[in-house]
This record gives C-alpha cells, structure tokens and sequence, in this order.
C-alpha cells in the first residue's frame, strides 16, 4: 500500500474518532447541566405542590 494512503487512513481514522469523543464528551455535560437545571427543580416542586394539593383535599 501506499504510505500516503495509510496516512491519509490513519489521519481520517483519528479525526473522527477525535470528534465521537468530543460530541460524547458534549453530551455528558450538556446531561450534566440539564441535571442541575433550575427547571428541573421548579418540575419537582411542581410535583411535590401537586400531591400536597391531592392530599389536602382528601382531608
């Protein structure tokens, strides 16, 4: 084979494995972020105030 062909290979190989382990690397934070998100917590009080009201009513 050609040395600039397994080059060229090598190069294409490392380049998208680069970019898989970015865009992984992306996602874990952006999950990380959405999990400590405000509107995550408002959504879980939103729950919480819910049930209390159920529960209010049922007395």
């Amino acid at each position: 084979m050609n040395l600039a062909l397994i080059h060229d290979r090598l190069y294409i190989k490392s380049f998208w494995e680069n970019r898989i382990s970015a865009d992984n690397q992306h996602a874990e934070s952006e999950e990380n972020r959405m999990n400590k998100s405000a509107l995550k917590l408002r959504g879980e009080w939103v729950v919480r105030l819910e049930n209390r009201n159920k529960h209010l009513k049922k007395l």
